[in-house]
This record gives C-alpha cells, sequence and structure tokens, in this order.
C-alpha cells in the first residue's frame, strides 16, 4: 500500500473590498437620472465623507479609510451631473451639511 501526500496552498485573506490584485471596489453606480433627493443625498456623501489630515496622510473623516472614499467620489459624480462645478462642490463641503443638527458650543 503506498501513501500519498495531498500539498494545499492557502492563500491570505483579502482585506473587505479589496480584490485579490489589490484593485478596490467598483465605483457606486450613478442613478439613471439624477433627482433632488440623489442630490440631497450626494451633499451629505461628500460633507460626512470629506478628507481630513491624518500623521499617515489624508482620510475620509467618516470611516478613516483613505480618502476620497467611495461615498465622497459617488457624491462628487452625482453633484457634477446636477451641474455643479468642482469649486461649487468644494465650497459645500467648507460649509457643512445643512440637514445636519446644531452641535452644541462648549
Amino acid at each position: 500500500m503506498s501513501s500519498t501526500t495531498t500539498t494545499r496552498t492557502v492563500r491570505p485573506a483579502t482585506a473587505l473590498g479589496v480584490e485579490e490584485s489589490g484593485e478596490t471596489l467598483r465605483e457606486i453606480p450613478l442613478p439613471p437620472y439624477v433627482t433632488v433627493e440623489d442630490a440631497q443625498f450626494a451633499v451629505r456623501a461628500v460633507v460626512v465623507h470629506a478628507p481630513r489630515r491624518w500623521s499617515g496622510g489624508t482620510v475620509c473623516r467618516n470611516d478613516a479609510s483613505p480618502h476620497p472614499c467611495r461615498l465622497h467620489r459617488w457624491g462628487r459624480r452625482v453633484l457634477a451631473l446636477r451641474g455643479l462645478r468642482a469649486a461649487e462642490i468644494d465650497a459645500l463641503i467648507e460649509q457643512g451639511d445643512p440637514a445636519a443638527p446644531a452641535r452644541p458650543v462648549a
């Protein structure tokens, strides 16, 4: 009776959202046509997922992923489809989210 040995190669698990080739997940699809509600969501996305300077570079203010994150990119693309220029989108980010509740001043 002969004994055979099977060798298996185990690959390390990849990070969530990163394919084996190192590419990130695809972009979030754009709506077929941009409604007012889509534009409101887009404003919120670019404001909430705004850039933040950190010791390791620029990260998403919301989840610390590399900036620009998928939601920030989606928001910019939606707002661009609504006719906003990059400078106008940057101004929205600078102003903050008008729908956000007021923060108490300490």
